[in-house]
Order: C-alpha cells, then structure tokens, then sequence
C-alpha cells in the first residue's frame, strides 16, 4: 500500500497492489521485507536492530525457495531482449534506456555471481539460528534466554550496524533484481477511471494475456478498503467501509477509483 498524489495535486490516494500470480507475489513480499531491514538497519536503538534481524530471518524464508534466483535471471534476460533492439528506435530515449539496460546486466552478473542459495551464510551462522528458533516463541528471546543476544543489543550501535550490513548484503543481489523488474512491471500498465456502484465493481477480462499485477488508487480520506479477487476471467472488488479499526460491511456509496492492469 502507498501514498500517492494524482493528476489532482489537491488530493492524495492510498494505492493499493494486488498481485495476480505467486512470482510477482514473492518478489513484492520481499520487496517489503527488504524495505522493513533497511529501514531498521539504518536506526541505532536496541529494539530497532532486533526488528532489522526479525525481517531478516524472514528475508532468508522467503529467498529460501530454490527457483527463485532461476526465475529472476530468466526474466531479466527476457526484459534485455525486449528492449535491446529499441536502442534503433528513433522514439525512445538512449539516455533512459542506456542505463536501464546496464542496470540489468549488472543485476543479472551479480546473481549469476552468487554460488548455491541465497541465505546460506545465515543457516550457517549457529548463533543467528539459534535466535531465529528462538523468536519462534512469544517472548523467547528475553535475556535470560539468550544472553548473548542481549549482550550483542548492547554492544556499540555503530558494531551492530556493520553486522547487519554484512548479514544484509549478500542478499542485495536479489534485491536490486527484483526492484528492476517490479519497477518494469509498474511502469507498463494502463489506467482507466472505475466507479464501484454503491461499494462493488465487477469486470470480464476478455483480453489473452492476463494481467500480473494490479494497481488501484482510491481518495485517502474514503473510509473503506477494497478487496480484491480475480481470476483470468473476471475480476470483483468490494469496498469495504471501516468503523474504527473494525471491518464493517460493504460501502454503501459509489467509490470512484483508477485502476491499472500492469504486465511485464
């Protein structure tokens, strides 16, 4: 979910994405796992390197998977070829597509440079193990549990950080991939203006290529959240409205909202 401003400057929008196959699923997971340790990486308190470490293990689940690395590279080498021959392409700018083109190669070698799974420097690390098993366990990783990680939470923030950095780096690889071929995938959509009669909005998708990734934007201060379902047949959204921090039942107004379907 983002903040963005619309064509509107006066109004801001919530965006929502919805994700419509498991690849382009994982890769946004980790994109927001990524986002999550670096964020936390970069602050100096105790409880942020913990949280930095906490998303960091769940990086490791989720990179885990052993056609991910495979899939990544196929469809960075898919992207080059797409855009190689427009370099002959008097309409598109070299001084954009230049560097896009290098940024992939790059991406592409520093994977391809990677040797066995990506994460294994962590499974391999017996103290970092240990607290992942541990933080499996409401309240496992007290100090009287684990008082070496306590003793680590303590030490010098600037140490804490230069570990994080270098438990965090040998899975930049995957990041910088991943956000080349989300920001491909979010640039090359199409949006149209949708109203949701009183709160539902339905649509056939008649065209050949199923879309991978959807994009809706939606007022910020509209007191409802959509959920989303679709198939490569049709796609059904409610709005649904929100007292408090309760869910509640389906918006009983017109919701207008952009909608963009996105392929690679």
């Amino acid at each position: 979910m983002r903040l963005d401003a619309p064509h509107d400057r006066s109004l801001v929008v919530i965006r929502y994405e919805h994700p419509l196959n498991e690849r382009i699923r994982t890769l946004m997971r980790l994109e927001d796992l990524f986002h999550r340790a670096r964020f936390f990486a970069a602050r100096v308190e105790p409880p942020d390197h913990h949280a930095a470490l906490l998303a960091l293990f769940e990086i490791n689940d989720v990179a885990a998977r052993a056609d991910l690395k495979t899939d990544m590279l196929q469809e960075l080498e898919r992207q080059k070829q797409l855009l190689s021959p427009l370099r002959n392409n008097p309409a598109i700018e070299t001084r954009v597509l230049e560097p896009l083109l290098a940024e992939i190669d790059k991406a592409s070698g520093a994977l391809l440079a990677q040797a066995g799974r990506a994460g294994a420097h962590l499974r391999e690390n017996e103290w970092l193990m240990t607290i992942k098993q541990r933080t499996a366990i409401p309240g496992g990783v007290c100090e009287f549990d684990l008082p070496a990680y306590h003793y680590w939470l303590n030490a010098d923030p600037a140490a804490r950080q230069n570990d994080l950095k270098a438990w965090i780096e040998p899975f930049l690889p995957l990041y910088d991939g991943l956000v080349i071929i989300l920001r491909l995938l979010r640039d090359n959509g199409r949006a149209s203006r949708q109203i949701a009669y009183r709160g539902v909005f339905q649509l056939m998708l008649t065209t050949s290529k199923v879309a991978q990734l959807l994009r809706l934007s939606v007022e910020r201060d509209l007191p409802c959240v959509p959920e989303i379902s679709a198939n490569k047949y049709a796609l059904n959204i409610r709005f649904i409205g929100l007292t408090g921090m309760d869910r509640g039942s389906v918006y009983d107004r017109d919701v207008e909202f952009e909608l963009m379907f996105c392929n690679l």
